[in-house]
């Protein structure tokens, strides 16, 4: 599960993956808890795979113990939000995203902004008391939850194709502009849990930054009536808006940095949604910002600042076919977990692989703990999701029982993506204070979890064929 990564120059990214391992040093005994495809070439493509009676509408396969380019995926329904500090360009980065995807052949559903909505029916902040404000703030929860379960609705009704359903902003965000007090209590009045909210009611989070943050000749408060922010206020809200998603599996940061125009800013985003769809995008868009990793030798706990940490189990899936990877992944936090299982495809012509990721129901777990591959262990870590200035990062630490390529030890990973190329050391300043890197690891294949978790004296005929060109895991 990769980490959310700040996209890149003037145009967007490669594809996200699951986190790869991390350094060593264990942290103290204190609490590591803190204050979170459908293509032209899909044919070609492995989807993930099901077991019986699946909650949505997929066709299966009788449950094996290996999975096979048979068990496919008949359709998907994708769920992204779109958020981000004032005059970011969620709204026009919606449209152009939708038709992006329908000129793909997918159907596509936009969910409005809630809160242009109710502020366009003249409601006013600075009339409103601190008990108004709050009943406001609840409400507005309330109703863009329930419009979004419409748009879901509708989209697990779609049959004969993919459906993308963008939200222009999502549930998370009213906690962004409320205090920890109200926002506890505003979840305990509509018997909402914080986990569901941000961690498994959407595939994808992307934050537009703020154009006040880089690209102020763009910042402007004509396109939206309901708008008053300064600069300032809106790079405040910014910082905040993002914060509140920290966490989310796979939460990318499209910023100004090496933009010309809004264009190449939309670029970056749908190149970003590309890679998580698992579309092949070719020229249409260029790809600058790659995934680096770095072995972390300390850690300054005491001051870590902010962060969101998961607990994470990964296994490998025995496969009919060795250009095919599947891998599972259980994500808990708070006693709460989610489910993904990624399924990979290697193609030897073009040396580059693609991903697909779908979230799968609890009760499916032991199904596909049976598919297990017996070849390689169970990788367990701990991660913790932070920013540091404009970056967001993943930091892994490997807990007990360790993989057997780990030599007993408690490696610690840091991994971001950026344009900055490997080798090259990132901006003064960018690089987390509070960590004692030993040495850059991007593209080593020691380090990916496939070899980490590799048992020396057990066999699989199926040895993943891409595991020596993509090893970043």
């Amino acid at each position: 599960m990769p980490p959310a990564r700040t996209a890149g120059p003037a145009q967007p990214v490669q594809p996200m993956v699951a986190s790869p391992p991390t350094g060593s040093m264990i942290p103290p005994t204190q609490s590591l808890s803190s204050a979170t495809a459908a293509s032209a070439s899909s044919s070609r493509r492995p989807s993930p795979i099901y077991p019986q009676n699946h909650h949505r509408k997929y066709r299966t396969s009788p449950v094996k113990t290996t999975c096979s380019r048979s068990m496919s995926l008949e359709r998907k329904v994708y769920k992204i939000v779109l958020t981000g500090g004032p005059c970011g360009g969620k709204t026009t980065a919606q449209v152009r995203l939708a038709t992006f995807f329908e000129n793909l052949g997918w159907k596509v559903f936009t969910v409005p902004e809630t809160a242009t909505i109710l502020l366009g029916g003249r409601v006013k902040f600075s009339e409103l008391d601190a008990q108004q404000s709050y009943i406001f703030q609840r409400d507005l929860l309330a109703t863009m939850h329930q419009i979004e379960n419409t748009f879901f609705n509708q989209a697990s009704a779609i049959k004969d194709r993919n459906v993308l359903v963008i939200c222009d902003r999502g549930c998370m965000d009213p906690s962004a502009y409320s205090s920890p007090e109200d926002w506890s209590q505003m979840l305990k009045d509509l018997h909402y849990e914080e986990f569901d909210l941000r961690c498994s009611r959407y595939d994808q989070i992307a934050h537009l930054v703020t154009a006040a943050d880089g690209a102020e000749k763009y910042y402007t408060l004509a396109n939206n009536a309901t708008r008053s922010e300064g600069i300032g206020h809106a790079m405040e809200l910014d910082k905040r808006t993002r914060s509140v998603w920290i966490g989310h599996p796979y939460m990318d940061i499209i910023d100004n940095k090496n933009t010309s125009n809004f264009d190449d800013k939309v670029n970056k985003l749908i190149q970003v949604v590309c890679d998580r769809t698992g579309i092949r995008s070719g020229d249409r868009l260029a790809k600058d910002s790659k995934k680096r990793k770095w072995l972390v030798e300390a850690v300054d706990w005491a001051n870590f600042g902010k962060f969101e940490e998961f607990e994470i189990e990964h296994f490998y899936l025995l496969s009919d076919e060795s250009n095919i990877q599947h891998r599972f992944r259980r994500r808990t936090q708070k006693g709460r977990s989610t489910f993904t299982l990624t399924s990979r495809e290697y193609f030897k012509e073009s040396g580059d692989s693609i991903e697909t990721r779908m979230n799968v129901l609890t009760r499916d777990y032991n199904t596909y703990v049976n598919m297990k591959d017996k070849s390689r262990a169970s990788i367990f870590k701990k991660r913790r999701c932070f920013m540091y200035g404009n970056m967001y990062f993943n930091m892994d630490i490997y807990s007990d029982p360790l993989p057997p390529q780990a030599n007993g030890n408690h490696l610690i990973f840091l991994e971001t993506y950026t344009t900055v190329p490997k080798g090259t050391p990132l901006p003064d300043g960018a690089m987390p204070p509070f960590l004692t890197i030993q040495k850059e690891i991007t593209g080593e294949s020691q380090y990916s979890m496939y070899s980490l978790s590799k048992y020396t004296k057990t066999a699989n005929k199926n040895e993943f064929a891409g595991a020596d060109k993509y090893k970043d895991d």
